[in-house]
């Protein structure tokens, strides 16, 4: 089977940095949205873009924390947004389409990591509620603005997906015993294969869409509901692989997200998974914690069905009928 799959020279690497990718790049005129974009990678994401002249509207689930954490940086903006609440995600959505404007970057960034049992909604697994249905959500009722703007959508995954394809059969642990690492692999994986239909349904419009792994960060909150000893063991695992390209700052962490948002080499493309700053290389069957995307996540066949699970679930779909 073929492959969009291969690098293309991007010009950058493993130690870029959000500033070097946006040398040269003037988002004046530009709204970005970006969800956790008060925290961590989000955080320099945020500031990258508004750096960068752009407008950068942050939904938040902490509102006031958030404004603390942005407070000092020009041109950003702070909403409210659960994304583990489709009705939050719907008020938002409502919210923002009402002001008229258009969606020119959309980064979903938002995400939790091995998070241990939690149900949102009517029951949901949490880690695929909040990091995949909760964004899938909040991109189709905004997509008028999106389709308008011919934004890029960005959404940020982890090479967290090789250790899960979706649990088809039960995507929820409902059935099963749960594992908040096979959890947290199934929404990662989720993430990509979202970007790969979404391009799919999108690209017409102008709209074309990316996913990406940020690389391994020490320095973020996303591991906070990880004990030491199992964070010790994960870091252990991650500088074990064959692949490993060492730890990353957290401009350099997010760095790809923000050159898959921007980079003028990306134009006419969409529906791949990137990682350091280009687009990813396949990972050999059998890779974990390593380089490369794992077939099941760029599968266009899984990326259909697991819309088509998604729009069940939430009720949503843009492009219906």
């Amino acid at each position: 089977m073929t492959t969009k799959q291969h690098a293309i020279g991007s010009g950058f690497g493993v130690r870029s940095t959000t500033s070097d990718v946006l040398a040269g790049i003037d988002l004046s005129g530009k709204l970005a949205l970006v969800t956790g974009g008060y925290s961590g990678l989000g955080l320099e994401t945020t500031r990258a873009l508004a750096g960068a002249g752009a407008h950068v509207v942050v939904p938040a689930r902490r509102r006031s924390a958030a404004a603390e954490a942005l407070g000092g940086i020009e041109g950003v903006e702070v909403a409210e947004l659960d994304l583990a609440d489709l009705d939050s995600v719907r008020a938002f959505a409502e919210e923002f389409l009402a002001s008229g404007r258009d969606i020119d970057i959309l980064i979903n960034n938002a995400g939790i990591m091995a998070a241990p049992e939690t149900r949102v909604g009517p029951g949901w697994e949490a880690q695929f509620a909040i990091n995949h249905l909760g964004h899938y959500a909040l991109t189709n009722r905004l997509w008028p603005a999106i389709a308008r703007g011919g934004a890029r959508v960005v959404s940020v995954s982890s090479n967290g997906h090789q250790l899960s394809d979706i649990h088809w059969d039960d995507p929820h642990f409902a059935r099963h015993d749960y594992d908040k690492f096979q959890a947290y692999g199934q929404a990662k994986t989720a993430n990509a294969l979202f970007a790969v239909h979404l391009d799919a349904l999108g690209r017409d419009a102008g709209v074309r869409a990316f996913s990406l792994h940020p690389g391994a960060i020490a320095d973020t909150q996303l591991s906070r509901h990880v004990p030491p000893e199992e964070l010790a063991e994960l870091k252990d695992a991650i500088d074990a692989s064959p692949t490993n390209v060492g730890w990353k700052t957290p401009e350099e962490g997010a760095a790809t997200q923000v050159w898959a948002a921007t980079s003028p080499r990306l134009a006419g493309m969409g529906g791949v998974y990137c990682e350091d700053c280009d687009i990813a290389e396949p990972a050999p069957t059998g890779t974990e914690l390593g380089s490369g995307v794992s077939a099941w996540a760029t599968d266009p066949e899984r990326a259909a069905r697991l819309w088509a699970l998604s729009a069940e679930l939430t009720g949503v779909d843009a492009f219906a009928g």
